[in-house]
């Protein structure tokens, strides 16, 4: 059999254009064929751009609204930030999906300090169930968790309005910082974290603070083996480094957004997490 004539992101890009422009596919084709392309490899290229194009439009018809998001660097990628009241590293920095990689956004003492103000509270994790809009132990998430209240502490004061000033998002807009922890063989599968429209509980949820927007995953340990943070739509992984942090944004609550993401089984040791989840207003 013969091999077909590789597809070059040039073509794809004219396919596409000639598509949008109202051209129909024999036109295409026939331009092809002119230009010297065989007919099987001309037709399996159309048919290939044709139909990741038309899926691509069908998605964006349905998706919500696009609105406004955190923005750690608004001014383009750096190698630090100022995040109020010192600066923090820039380890990774994405477009689509958003996503940043910040070092050294907590201290070590600090992380050591929410550790021991959270082990004494924690509980089997839950998810919000959004079919009725109540929490629930959920067999996609083996965590122990607890919420701390917004400035509970002294501790968490500082670093929310640390966060604040990082993401220039207000205070009032997150939730409560939610420290997790992971022993051996513990994970969380691939999920979202935004509230999904279509379920039932989603209007009751959306009451406080409406939709979330953005995440913040900070590291408050090193675990010895695994326990990244995975991102299967863009096959990222973020290492869990002791003081380091991953931001991601969701500018609309739809898998287009390619914000799926979850926790890989800690394979040795244990991994210490505190999540900030910020919504479009005050969360109160």
């Amino acid at each position: 059999m013969k091999a077909l004539q590789p597809v070059t992101p040039e073509l794809r890009a004219w396919i596409i254009e000639q598509t949008a422009a109202g051209h129909p596919p024999d036109a295409a084709l026939k331009s092809m064929l002119a230009s010297g392309w065989d007919e099987d490899s001309a037709v399996a290229a159309l048919e290939a751009t044709l139909a990741g194009f038309l899926e691509e439009r069908a998605m964006q018809a349905v998706q919500p609204p696009a609105v406004k998001v955190p923005e750690p660097l608004p001014q383009g990628t750096r190698r630090v930030v100022w995040a109020g009241d010192r600066e923090v590293q820039v380890l990774v920095a994405m477009n689509a999906p958003r996503v940043i990689v910040f070092g050294g956004l907590l201290s070590d003492a600090e992380c050591d300090e929410m550790i021991v103000l959270a082990r004494a509270r924690l509980a089997r994790s839950e998810t919000v169930q959004t079919e009725t809009g109540a929490s629930e132990v959920n067999d996609s998430r083996t965590s122990q968790g607890m919420f701390f209240n917004r400035g509970e502490h002294a501790l968490c004061t500082r670093i929310e309005a640390r966060m604040a000033a990082l993401m220039a998002w207000p205070v009032e807009n997150g939730e409560g910082l939610q420290v997790l922890r992971y022993g051996p063989g513990a994970e969380y599968k691939p999920h979202y974290d935004y509230f999904d429209p279509g379920q039932a509980g989603t209007p009751t949820i959306l009451k406080r603070g409406g939709q979330r927007v953005a995440s913040l995953v900070c590291y408050l340990n090193t675990p010895a083996q695994g326990g990244a943070t995975v991102f299967p739509d863009v096959q990222l992984d973020v290492a869990p480094v002791k003081g380091n942090a991953v931001f991601f944004s969701y500018d609309r609550p739809h898998p287009a957004t390619r914000t799926l993401h979850g926790g890989a089984p800690v394979l040795e040791g244990e991994k210490w997490v505190a999540t900030k989840w910020l919504r479009e207003g005050r969360f109160d």
